[in-house]
């Protein structure tokens, strides 16, 4: 989301759920992203090979905003020493305070 904010038309992530995996794919056209979410039965295929599970259209606000407050609420659930017992990560701070940070300065632009 982070690198969609800063101005990257594409960028993906991918969630493993062995042998299974969710790939969200996230395209950046003007204000809105479009995501689309696939199903893979192995997380090293090729889009074509997944089933398209869900595809919207969301303003890059409400994307950006969703994200932040979903990540939010796994801290706030499973605290951070939690969440790697659960998924064995890291919790990604650095990454949702580099978010929050864009964000914010997405929503508020500098005058000068």
């Amino acid at each position: 989301m982070a690198r969609l904010l800063a101005g990257e038309p594409e960028t993906r992530a991918q969630f493993e759920a062995e042998p299974t995996a969710y790939r969200w794919i996230f395209y950046r056209e003007g204000a809105d992203i479009w995501t689309r979410v696939l199903e893979l039965r192995h997380g090293g295929d090729h889009d074509n090979k997944g089933t398209e599970i869900r595809s919207s259209q969301l303003g890059n606000d409400q994307l950006a905003r969703t994200v932040i407050r979903c990540f939010d609420e796994v801290a706030q659930t499973y605290g951070e020493s939690g969440y790697r017992g659960k998924w064995g990560e890291h919790f990604p701070r650095t990454e949702l305070e580099a978010l929050r940070r864009l964000w914010g300065t997405h929503q508020h632009p500098r005058t000068t």
